[in-house]
């Protein structure tokens, strides 16, 4: 990749890129060198993001107001919020500046004539140096380049939400110490959606790969505020061990604009949203990104609505696996709870 370019297309990445375009962006570049079946789409790099504070004199007027404040490390909720909103206020709302909102809107419509459709539906979504899963902001079932190009600009005020400003005061990093890359992938349309580990979050245990799914977009597990399916299955024999069937009550699906919580039909909230075939094309998947990353991986994946397998099965993203088990099990799993990374299933009924 040239490294003076600031937008880029997926397959000119590598995994060496993260710190020109952000991890995300990066590992998907890389699984589209291994031939790894990656929805298309363009990254931000972190220069353009400084190229935006330049040129519009943002960047003097946040350092600013950040050197303003006390310390923060500790501080309430309400005062975290307060500053979150004015900072995010400051990005949203300035004024793009022309040469990179035509940046921006050029590769969003040579996207469009990859694909073959007219205002393609993207994603627009954070690509941090540091993976902080869950940190930043994610915007779904994005139409037409003003709201791209808008989009963008939420995800770059997304550095400053409250659980980010807390993160870096606590630890003692400066408060604007994020850069973000942006990721614009097309969306898929997906029936079925959710993450998979191949290493078991809970236990540890690095034989056997373990999917959470629900319908609809991936949002609807990631949240971990709902019920959904669970199953497990044996890297060396590729065995369905166990299903965990969840009374999936609501889910996350396309509007007109953007997607939305809604409530999952009833024929279907006790119906397992996978078959076993896609279960194991799934962990199988799981299995091929640990051989080729070298470590065990968290990844995000979908099933398309539209398209036949095998080739409906989409890898959003991966990234290594951090949630691995502690000598005290019930400490780590009171932790995961906190995290919203694990999660109690109900018994399937009969």
């Amino acid at each position: 990749m040239e490294k003076k370019r600031v937008v880029c297309w997926f397959d000119e990445l590598c995994k060496d890129d993260a710190a020109v375009v952000g991890k995300k962006c990066a590992n998907l570049g890389e699984m589209i060198k291994l031939g790894l079946n990656v929805p298309p789409g363009f990254a931000l790099t972190l220069a353009l993001y400084e190229r935006f504070l330049q040129e519009s004199d943002l960047g003097e007027r946040l350092g600013r107001y950040i050197g303003s404040l006390e310390n923060l490390k500790g501080a309430d909720i309400e005062r975290l919020e307060e500053v979150s909103s004015e900072l995010r206020g400051m990005i949203e709302n300035e004024p793009m500046p022309k040469a990179i909102e035509d940046l921006i809107c050029q590769h969003y419509d040579e996207l469009c004539e990859k694909v073959g459709i007219s205002n393609v539906p993207v994603s627009v979504r954070s690509a941090g140096v540091e993976s902080r899963p869950g940190m930043f902001e994610t915007y779904l079932n994005i139409e037409g380049k003003e709201e791209v190009v808008a989009h963008v600009q939420k995800v770059w005020a997304s550095s400053f939400t409250p659980r980010a400003i807390a993160f870096r005061a606590n630890k003692g990093f400066p408060i604007d110490g994020d850069m973000l890359g942006v990721a614009i992938p097309m969306m898929v349309r997906a029936r079925a959606a959710g993450i998979g580990f191949t290493v078991d979050p809970v236990t540890g245990d690095a034989s056997r790969v373990v999917i959470e799914a629900n319908w609809g977009l991936g949002e609807g597990v990631v949240a971990g505020s709902e019920s959904i399916d669970c199953f497990t299955v044996a890297k060396k024999t590729d065995a369905i061990e166990k299903k965990e069937i969840g009374e999936k009550m609501r889910y996350v699906t396309f509007r007109e604009k953007g997607a939305e919580w809604e409530d999952v039909p009833e024929d279907i909230r006790r119906v397992s949203c996978l078959s076993d075939s896609e279960i194991i094309a799934i962990a199988e998947l799981g299995r091929m990104l640990e051989e080729r990353m070298g470590c065990p991986q968290d990844f995000e994946w979908a099933l398309d609505l539209h398209i036949k397998a095998p080739h409906n099965l989409f890898l959003l993203q991966t990234r290594p696996a951090k949630v691995v088990a502690s000598p005290d099990t019930s400490d780590r799993i009171a932790d995961l709870i906190a995290k919203k990374l694990y999660r109690v299933y109900p018994a399937a009924k009969d």
